[in-house]
């Protein structure tokens, strides 16, 4: 049985610096021994909204993103499922695989209010805590009847659209995201 796990999904398009910063502040915080980055095959609360990049290509930005990270880990559980991605399924998965108990799904605090709309989540509510990440200029608010915490976050504040939209004007983006993230995102003609 594994408990000291945290669960950070996403769609990560673009995967940024302040992804990595978060995680490290929940990682020492909560005494983690990993925190998996679980990049979201289809975001489906999202995915109606706007065009999302491949999920494999996401995948290999938050690869880049990670790279020599001590105890940040890259994991593709969603995107090898298929299908809309559920936290639910995710976290009964690393259980029954990993033995993964409950595990902290860290979250921001723009995300904490909407808990109670996410797939079986009464479900999800009896297995796993939840850490929610301030982020600077949202209020926190922990969420009701859900066994959680909150955690400072540091005065990064990047957000992918921020980054997708300096890429579609030509601006640059070296200081938000790590360097094989740009390198991918030229590479790839991404956000153009």
């Amino acid at each position: 049985m594994e408990s000291n796990v945290g669960i950070f999904g996403g769609t990560f398009d673009p995967p940024h610096n302040g992804h990595v910063a978060a995680a490290l502040r929940a990682k020492r915080a909560l005494g983690l021994e990993r925190v998996l980055f679980v990049v979201a095959n289809d975001p489906w609360q999202k995915s109606p909204d706007r065009t999302i990049s491949p999920a494999d290509v996401r995948l290999e930005l938050v690869a880049h993103c990670l790279k020599d990270i001590d105890g940040l880990e890259v994991c593709d559980l969603e995107v090898a499922r298929g299908g809309p991605s559920y936290t639910i399924d995710t976290v009964n998965e690393l259980a029954a695989a990993e033995g993964v108990e409950d595990p902290w799904v860290i979250v921001g605090s723009d995300l904490a209010t909407t808990l109670d709309t996410w797939e079986r989540a009464r479900e999800l509510a009896e297995l796993v805590r939840i850490a929610v990440l301030a982020r600077p200029g949202s209020p926190l608010e922990l969420p009701d009847g859900w066994r959680a915490v909150a955690l400072e976050s540091d005065d990064l504040d990047i957000s992918s659209s921020q980054i997708r939209q300096l890429v579609a004007t030509g601006q640059e983006i070296s200081e938000l995201v790590p360097v094989g993230v740009v390198h991918d995102i030229v590479a790839k003609g991404l956000y153009a």
